[in-house]
């Protein structure tokens, strides 16, 4: 803490972790809950399913391309005014998402949101990092990721049930109670806590904002046809010309908002693509396998959400399991071993329908959530392993922001293959959906595996990627 701050009271130090932990479980609860009530916003605002996708979209790029500025706008204005901001703006855009009558007003109000989720949790924090000893730092955040995990649990089985017993509506309204406590209890124990901040990338961030979101909106255009394919062509190839500019940028910079000697750090580059390219595919399964359920396979929302409960109940047991895996066996086994059983996972998702019994079904989705939980555990600590504590934070937040991208992109790409397999076919509307669905779930299973390639290039005989 620099000594401009001011002293940190008792009762913030007291408060401060579960302030934190009510802004991760906002954030955390509103990206899961959504994805169930997705096909009864479709039927009331007169829309496809498919293209719910950019209601997802919009919110996960937002919170990508705010990630890089969390910190400086935090150590500029201070983190208590940001944070009452992020919870500001969080609550008022689930308000305004409440409110939409049309798809585009909910995409932008789903943009307001996303400004405050985007600074939510890396606020927190950083103020729990800042006013805490490293004594003490692993007792507390652990506190703070513990409604995190809540959230995933609740969200499904609880927008399912919303969505049955009163409307799609209060999924967003059951936000502002949780926004308004939080709020206050924000405004009397957030410390306020900034330093001295060095001159901001502007230009940097300009060029790297503008090649994330225009290859995104292109994409989606192209799946969707919501824009011409010319406009959306131009879309991709200008982004792409945005992040060529930035890679050029960026090696002669001397601040840059990421740094490419990141790069050379090995373990680093191999994660970060790695990640980009294992989390296409299951970064779209939270939006997919909602649809699944009520689309292709008949259940009702609530049925849905809580069949959905398993994916979250193996990820966590399966997270006591990472640090005794990875000594024994490596990162580099685990990597390339668990990609392919993930691709698998994935894929094998052709092969249920009405015919597989309930409980097998439920099985079927805990065992997805164990393995797709060991490959985020693996690959995100892979990645900041071997980071110097100059890059670190850089890192954090480079991957942070992959990590945002890789799965807006993994669901503009699904929403495609689904709008595709699904188009045209001479069956009924149940039939059509299923067979699209099975489709689209062998091509993401796929696309998955193609991160092994990228994760077989580890080191074979460093001792822990062995």
């Amino acid at each position: 803490m620099s000594d401009s701050s001011p002293m940190v009271t008792p009762a913030q130090r007291k408060w401060l972790p579960l302030l934190t932990a009510v802004g991760f479980f906002m954030q955390t609860l509103d990206g899961t809950i959504l994805n169930t009530a997705l096909p009864s916003m479709a039927a009331a605002l007169g829309e496809s399913p498919l293209q719910m996708q950019s209601v997802v979209i919009a919110y996960m790029l937002t919170v990508a391309l705010l990630i890089p500025a969390s910190g400086w706008l935090a150590d500029r204005f201070g983190t208590r005014r940001i944070y009452l901001a992020a919870i500001l703006l969080f609550t008022l855009g689930s308000l305004a998402c409440a409110a939409a009558s049309t798809l585009p007003m909910l995409v932008v109000a789903r943009v307001l949101q996303g400004v405050g989720g985007a600074l939510l949790m890396p606020v927190g924090r950083l103020a729990v990092l800042r006013v805490y000893s490293k004594h003490d730092l692993l007792r507390v955040m652990s506190f703070v990721t513990i409604p995190g995990l809540l959230g995933p649990l609740l969200g499904p089985a609880l927008g399912g049930w919303l969505v049955e017993v009163a409307s799609w509506h209060w999924v967003f309204l059951i936000n502002l109670p949780v926004g308004l406590i939080g709020f206050i209890a924000s405004w009397s124990f957030m410390p306020d806590l900034r330093q001295h901040t060095a001159k901001f990338d502007w230009q940097g961030f300009v060029l790297f904002s503008a090649g994330m979101v225009l290859v995104s909106v292109g994409l989606q255009g192209l799946g969707e046809h919501s824009i011409s394919t010319g406009w959306a062509l131009f879309a991709v190839l200008f982004g792409l010309a945005a992040m060529a500019s930035y890679w050029l940028y960026a090696a002669n910079a001397e601040q840059p908002l990421f740094s490419l000697a990141l790069f050379k750090t090995s373990t680093f580059a191999i994660g970060i693509w790695g990640n980009l390219f294992a989390r296409l595919g299951s970064g779209a399964m939270p939006f997919l396998t909602p649809l699944f359920l009520q689309l292709g396979l008949g259940f009702s929302p609530s049925k849905a959400g809580m069949t959905m409960i398993p994916t979250v109940i193996g990820a966590m047991l399966t997270k006591t399991l990472v640090n005794k895996l990875i000594p024994r066996i490596g990162y580099r086994r685990i990597l390339i071993g668990n990609t392919l059983a993930l691709g698998v996972m994935i894929a094998s998702f052709y092969f249920i329908d009405n015919q597989v019994p309930h409980g097998v079904l439920l099985v079927w989705l805990a065992v997805f959530g164990a393995i797709n939980s060991l490959q985020f555990s693996a690959m995100n600590t892979l990645t900041l392993q071997d980071l110097s504590s100059e890059h670190a934070s850089s890192g954090n937040g480079l991957l942070s922001v992959v990590m945002q991208l890789s799965m807006s992109l993994g669901v503009a790409i699904a929403a495609s293959l689904l709008g595709l397999f699904s188009a045209g076919q001479p069956m009924e509307e149940s039939e059509r959906w299923l067979g699209g669905f099975h489709l689209t779930y062998l091509c993401i299973g796929l696309m998955s595996m193609l991160a092994a390639l990228i994760f077989a290039q580890l080191a074979k005989q460093d001792k822990r990627n062995a």
